[in-house]
């Protein structure tokens, strides 16, 4: 099923993509986003599985936040590695999925979404600022 490659189309893609690419100018933390069509159970779990599978947490610094989102399920979550889940705990999560739900609902969804990745960036700059040696050690590109 494709709906879940085509829940953003192309311009939409490559403003996410960018967004990625702007938040880790300001961090040596690494931000990916996932999209799959649906969620049976626990989207924190999924998001978890999908987490391990990205081999997110191989980066240095266990700093990667992964952005789930479940299209036909409609359900998202944002799991960060426990390097930056012991700085935010999950308050800051559920407040950035909420406004992200709510972009979602006023019709914003890719301009939401790039949004809270670059805010996720900002913060994450904050406990883990990029240095001048940084190397991005994950994909930027929208997983699937």
């Amino acid at each position: 099923m494709p709906f879940a490659r085509n829940f953003f189309d192309e311009h939409e893609q490559q403003l996410l993509v960018n967004a990625i690419q702007t938040a880790e100018e300001h961090t040596s933390g690494e931000i990916r986003i996932h999209i799959e069509n649906f969620c049976l159970g626990n989207e924190v779990k999924a998001a978890q599985k999908v987490f391990t599978k990205l081999k997110m947490h191989q980066t240095q610094e266990r700093n990667g936040v992964l952005i789930y989102i479940a299209t036909l399920s409609k359900k998202i979550a944002i799991v960060g590695d426990e390097g930056i889940h012991q700085k935010l705990g999950n308050a800051y999560w559920q407040n950035a999925i909420t406004k992200l739900i709510n972009q979602f609902h006023n019709h914003h969804k890719a301009e939401g979404l790039a949004e809270c990745v670059i805010e996720c960036g900002h913060l994450l700059g904050k406990f883990f600022p990029r240095s001048a040696d940084d190397k991005n050690e994950l994909s930027n590109e929208i997983s699937y």
